[in-house]
């Protein structure tokens, strides 16, 4: 891949080879984002874990002490009082069987994270072969199957990232903007670094933390020192 002359500049401005503490990295992520947009930052972790077997899946949820900086469009499928209360909490489009069959028929996709309520799963699982590929199937592990609707909305638009295993055992979760500067970006990663670590399946074996890689949009990756 042929990289434009922002990006050489950026590499040639630290060590590729270096492992740099946190606050470190984020300083030289900070002075290679070089792109004319606000650049998402993100962390890519390489885990000691074999993503086959069912006991070394790392998956999990948190709200970023700052957020992402994105603001995530809601869909919650619901009915009743549970509609209501999700319209009253901000949620960006409410419905039930007319959105579900919008999303099958219209192929409509607008929207960020969809909520829905434990009785709506049957419907919902009918579109289940759309939802999934695309990353937007409700799963009560990640909060977005619950009564408790107001409280999911608030946690996605307070800036709640789901983080999870790949198929190369490698997760890849944005931190949030360069605007944010280097303060809030240390927050953020550390919050998220410590939440996988603790979440370090009793069947892993080894080094666990393999490679830990802090990039922006169009800067280089720079390694952070893994605490292992």
């Amino acid at each position: 891949m042929k990289h434009g002359k922002k990006y050489q500049d950026s590499v040639k401005a630290y060590d590729l080879t270096k492992q740099y503490e946190a606050s470190e990295a984020v300083d030289v992520i900070l002075e290679t984002a070089k792109a004319k947009f606000d650049e998402t930052i993100e962390l890519h972790v390489r885990l000691g874990v074999d993503p086959r077997q069912a006991d070394q899946q790392v998956r999990g949820v948190l709200v970023l002490p700052h957020g992402t900086g994105k603001t995530k469009r809601v869909l919650v499928i619901a009915k009743g009082a549970k509609a209501d209360a999700a319209q009253a909490a901000g949620a960006d489009y409410v419905g039930a069987e007319e959105l579900i069959a919008k999303i099958q028929n219209d192929n409509w996709f607008d929207f960020d994270v969809m909520i829905t309520t434990p009785d709506m799963m049957g419907m919902v699982g009918r579109i289940g072969r759309v939802l999934g590929p695309k990353g937007l199937m409700p799963n009560p592990k990640s909060g977005t199957v619950t009564m408790d609707v107001e409280k999911a909305i608030k946690e996605v638009k307070a800036g709640k990232v789901e983080y999870r295993l790949d198929k190369t055992a490698i997760i890849h979760c944005p931190i949030g903007k360069k605007s944010f500067g280097k303060e809030k970006l240390v927050e953020n990663y550390t919050a998220l670094i410590d939440a996988i670590i603790k979440a370090k399946p009793a069947a892993a074996k080894g080094t666990y933390l393999k490679s830990v890689v802090l990039a922006s949009t169009m800067g280089p990756g720079v390694k952070v020192v893994p605490k292992n």
